[in-house]
């Protein structure tokens, strides 16, 4: 059972474990989520994100630890009697039932009167712009139709909690990008407590406050989106949210009033780079920098002597819109990618293939991990 709290948390998962005969889908997970929070789980598949989110839900119980809403125990809550409501990725909805009646399915099972069911699908209806589009079945809608009519359904018993299960995975990329914003903006008007479930960390960081990274059902990381991408906890976290450049090494030198360590490494000679843990000479590293963090330019005049400037050859360009891609072999033998915006229509003047470069970075813009 767990202890009640005035104050605190909307959320508490205490060391939650979940096992499917001999494998343990959730590990000793704990949590707290607040009120009005936007809280995604993200991960790889069979991180056991899902599994916990259908404990949340009800779907599934807990072997072991508790899970509080507003300081009670709903571990053992069966899922009708939870103030709270799942989106599925499927959306569920009755194929046989029009927009309203799709809305008004939970409603009618909760017994609410004829009235007041009328004017909450009313109100949702506006809440998700589905005017108009009231008497259609799912089948006469579009992909993003259908998505609201599932949220409307879901949001129509005002639940504390909405659980979302890879709500956007079936909609193509532009109109995820909308329905993206119009989620969030939702989400903030009503002031409610939402937690999303994907595999998409750019998802999870458009949308959320923050963002908790499970890996082998653990968490392995809780912070706001920006935090996880500058400042990751280990190396497995630098890579799977966003790209990032990793080179091996070992410490030769720690100015700890600079808060600096310089790292000896094979494929790019010596780097100097801020000392984000702590690490003393002799341990193996691993100096990690995100491509957009190295600026690029050709190496015609320039001084390649400068602290992080490291010679090579351009040995690929992608041009993908936004931004370009650039591929580089260092002379000292590592390969590095870089990542420019295209700022202008024109350019700043085209680097090609097999062009000497230069590439450098800032020691703020670097990370010190665990190899």
């Amino acid at each position: 059972m767990i202890a009640e709290a005035k104050t605190g948390p909307l959320l508490r998962i205490a060391s939650v474990v979940k096992r499917f005969g001999g494998f343990t889908a959730v590990d000793r997970l704990s949590l707290d989520i607040q009120a009005g929070e936007f809280f995604a789980l993200l991960g790889p598949s069979g991180c056991g994100k899902t599994t916990l989110l259908r404990m949340l839900a009800g779907f599934e119980t807990p072997d072991e630890g508790g899970i509080a809403l507003a300081g009670a125990d709903i571990s053992h809550v069966p899922p009708h009697e939870r103030p709270v409501n799942m989106m599925f990725q499927n959306y569920a909805l009755f194929p046989h039932l029009t927009v309203e009646d799709n809305i008004a399915f939970g409603l009618r099972r909760a017994g609410l009167p004829k009235p007041e069911i009328a004017a909450r699908v009313a109100e949702m209806i506006a809440l998700v712009r589905l005017e108009g589009l009231h008497k259609r079945r799912p089948d006469q809608l579009s992909g993003g139709q259908r998505q609201r009519v599932a949220l409307a359904r879901s949001l129509a018993r005002r639940p504390q909690m909405l659980l979302l299960d890879e709500p956007l995975g079936a909609l193509d990329r532009k109109l995820r990008e909308s329905t993206q914003a119009e989620l969030k903006q939702l989400q903030r008007s009503l002031g409610m407590t939402f937690v999303i479930v994907t595999h998409d960390q750019e998802e999870a960081m458009t949308l959320a406050d923050r963002i908790g990274v499970m890996d082998r059902g653990r968490l392995v990381q809780v912070a706001p989106p920006r935090q996880l991408y500058e400042a990751p906890k280990s190396r497995w976290i630098a890579e799977f949210v966003g790209d990032i450049n990793l080179i091996e090494g070992k410490v030769t030198a720690v100015h700890r009033e600079l808060d600096r360590v310089v790292v000896a490494t094979a494929g790019a000679g010596e780097l100097v780079v801020a000392r984000t843990q702590a690490s003393g000479a002799g341990d193996s590293v691993c100096v990690a920098i995100r491509p957009e963090k190295i600026a690029l330019a050709p190496a015609d005049g320039r001084d390649t002597a400068a602290l992080n400037a490291l010679a090579g050859e351009l040995t690929d360009v992608g041009y993908l819109g936004s931004i370009s891609s650039y591929r580089i072999r260092l002379d000292s033998g590592a390969t590095v990618r870089v990542a420019r915006p295209n700022a202008s229509r024109t350019g700043d003047g085209p680097l090609v293939r097999g062009q000497r470069v230069v590439v450098s970075f800032s020691p703020d813009d670097a990370m010190v991990l665990d190899p």
